[in-house]
């Protein structure tokens, strides 16, 4: 039987010979994650269990990031809870403030993840590897801790629905914009518990940190997975930094799908998901004069090298508006510290931002930028519901570096070319 690229994994971690859409399975997994908010609950539901050791302390990730560096007494709890539980558990990646980045762009970094595996978070956005070609999806907390302890867990297979981009990819569009595009094309319950497959020319020639952004916002559509396939892009990310083998899998060209989709971008603009759902998106000229207070350029969805040199591009030589705070939050220490060897974090704090160690930091309402009443923000991150940066009466529009870092200049949401 023809499968799809999801089924294949599924099925291969299930030992079996073939899946079909809507079965219910248990699965071996590649690698178990939880941070600082939903690790501390697993590990209590851990030790109800009554296991005294996770199935392999290799395969276990603790990352805190949501609260870190610790903000309140309360988030410097939840840190100790991992780091103790670390400890007594030997784990092998455990990443402690200092070397710890954002989750969802330090996993992939350091080789964690690779094609072909399957992983479960207990985190909403665990979804992003599937750009890197593998199965990934968030659970909740008890999952996560029945799978730290026994190596598996139980899944529906998805029905996949196939998304096919072609066309020139005009100047300053990503795959945040193909994303958000096509989140406003399906809307956020358009792909409810499928997995959504990225694929055709365009999604050939994007780059990785391209790639791991469209996954990562699978779930704003409702999704179970956001995938692609690995090809030679994937193979030159993977090779000498992947930990364990890996494998690539491919959809048979007689799949089936709940849906096909056909986008041509050669006259796509950059995207921005307006107030206060992911779905209502419109290109930039189309937003309208909108003043911000604040533009966050960074988090699990935007903060990668390549996005911080788009906002460098943009900010080189300019200063931000004077009305205007610019936070930028660069993904993992490494990645910071390339930042820093490139000249990035000068051109930024020159221009009048203020860079931050790796966190979550605002993205989720939890510190170092939250919003006051009244207030507006842009930001590269991934959610813009009702109170999500802070106060419910603030506002958050979504977009890309570029669209993010010109609006930083301008106080108003803009355009890059306008600032060129």
């Amino acid at each position: 039987m023809a499968m799809t690229i999801t089924e294949k994994i599924l099925a291969a971690h299930a030992g079996r010979e073939q899946v079909q859409p809507g079965e219910l399975i248990n699965v071996q997994v590649d690698l178990v994650l939880g941070n600082d908010i939903t690790a501390p609950v697993a590990i209590r539901e851990f030790r109800k269990i009554g296991v005294n050791k996770v199935f392999d302390p290799q395969r276990v990730a603790l990352v805190p990031d949501h609260f870190v560096p610790n903000k309140d007494i309360k988030s410097a709890e939840q840190a100790k809870v991992l780091r103790e539980f670390a400890r007594e558990q030997n784990l092998t990646n455990y990443f402690e403030v200092g070397r710890m980045g954002i989750e969802h762009c330090l996993l992939p970094e350091q080789g964690l993840v690779g094609p072909g595996d399957l992983v479960i978070g207990a985190d909403s956005h665990t979804c992003t590897y599937g750009g890197l070609g593998a199965f990934s999806t968030g659970v909740g907390s008890t999952d996560l801790a029945a799978a730290m302890a026994l190596g598996e867990t139980w899944l529906k297979v998805p029905e996949s629905i196939k998304f096919v981009y072609h066309g020139d990819l005009p100047q300053w569009v990503s795959g945040k914009d193909l994303i958000l595009y096509t989140i406003g094309k399906i809307g956020v319950d358009g792909a409810l518990y499928m997995a959504m497959e990225f694929t055709g020319p365009v999604i050939g020639v994007l780059s990785m940190d391209s790639r791991l952004t469209m996954a990562n916002m699978a779930v704003e559509a409702g999704a179970k997975n956001g995938i692609i396939a690995p090809d030679e892009v994937t193979r030159q990310y993977v090779e000498g930094r992947a930990k364990r083998p890996y494998t690539f899998y491919q959809s048979d060209p007689d799949a089936r799908y709940a849906a096909e989709y056909d986008f041509n971008v050669s006259r796509m603009e950059p995207a921005v998901a307006c107030p206060h759902l992911p779905e209502n998106v419109k290109p930039v000229s189309e937003v309208g004069h909108v003043p911000i207070d604040q533009a966050v350029i960074g988090s699990c969805t935007n903060g990668r090298m390549e996005d911080l040199r788009i906002a460098a591009t943009i900010l080189r030589g300019r200063k931000v508006n004077p009305n205007v705070r610019l936070i930028i939050f660069p993904g993992t220490q490494q990645i910071y510290l390339q930042a820093l060897r490139e000249g990035l974090i000068e051109i930024f704090i020159e221009a009048g931002a203020a860079v931050s160690t790796p966190t979550c930091g605002p993205c989720l309402g939890g510190h170092a930028g939250i919003l006051a009443a009244g207030e507006r923000a842009i930001a590269t991150t991934n959610r813009n519901f009702v109170g999500r940066m802070g106060h419910p009466e603030s506002e958050v529009y979504l977009s890309n570096p570029a669209v993010a870092a010109a609006s930083a200049v301008l106080g108003r949401i803009a355009a890059p070319q306008e600032v060129f």
